[in-house]
């Protein structure tokens, strides 16, 4: 039986965060929803806590291409939200990551990255 479109999302998600835990990030919250937006991985490395928007598509090409500024305000908004729930992490940097996991690869981690309007 093939696999839904949130079946892949969910299974690219845990394969993401399985790739951060080996490079030393901790995950603090996954799928977090806000009433301003969803970040797929919150997650925490040092000082700094990044937003990770995962993206389970046949290219990697594809994957970044998906992503709109539009997309990525709404998850610095939800980040801003976690800081604001959270405020412990209120002195921490901020980022915004992407990760692209495509079939039978492993995920590529993007760091920073920045949109333009």
């Amino acid at each position: 039986m093939p696999r839904t479109t949130y079946q892949t999302g969910l299974a690219a998600e845990r394969k993401c965060r399985w790739a951060l835990r080996l490079k030393m990030y901790r995950i603090l919250a996954q799928r977090y929803k806000t009433p301003v937006g969803e970040i797929d991985i919150v997650a925490a490395q040092g000082n700094t806590i990044v937003a990770v928007e995962v993206k389970a598509r046949e290219t990697y090409e594809t994957g970044i291409q998906s992503i709109t500024p539009r997309q990525q305000a709404r998850i610095a908004n939800a980040l801003h939200y976690f800081i604001m729930k959270n405020p412990r992490y209120a002195t921490a940097d901020l980022r915004f990551d992407v990760m692209l996991a495509k079939p039978w690869a492993w995920p590529m981690h993007i760091e920073n990255v920045r949109l333009d309007e």
